[in-house]
């Protein structure tokens, strides 16, 4: 099973877009799935593309002009994925993103809610 993710950036002085594609190679034929969802975050918006394929499962956030690829971790309640310094964390319609260089139990930077 191939699992692709493109992450698609405009450069901030022209209107060419330019794009990167890594591949993952994984075991069995387990379907990928993507879903994106668009969040509604107080002043600013966050899209999420979820990738799913088996046990395997992936978020690629834009936050503003930043992309972040986060692997799903274990979770009590909803779905939680850890990528770079943030926690992205999801439950039913709502998502928190945590930056853990705030310190462990500081609040979510964000709170988010999925626009329908």
């Amino acid at each position: 099973m191939r699992l692709s993710l493109t992450a698609i950036g405009l450069a901030a002085a022209t209107t060419a877009a330019m794009a990167s594609t890594v591949t993952l190679e994984l075991p069995g034929d387990a379907k990928v799935e993507h879903n994106l969802i668009a969040y509604k975050c107080v002043d600013q918006a966050v899209k999420a593309e979820y990738i799913n394929a088996g046990d395997n499962s992936l978020a690629v956030l834009t936050i503003g002009d930043q992309t972040v690829v986060a692997v799903t971790v274990l979770s009590a309640s909803g779905a939680r994925y850890a990528g770079q310094q943030f926690i992205w964390w999801t439950k039913g319609d709502n998502a928190d993103l945590y930056d853990l260089t705030k310190g462990e139990d500081a609040p979510a930077t964000l709170s988010c809610e999925a626009v329908k």
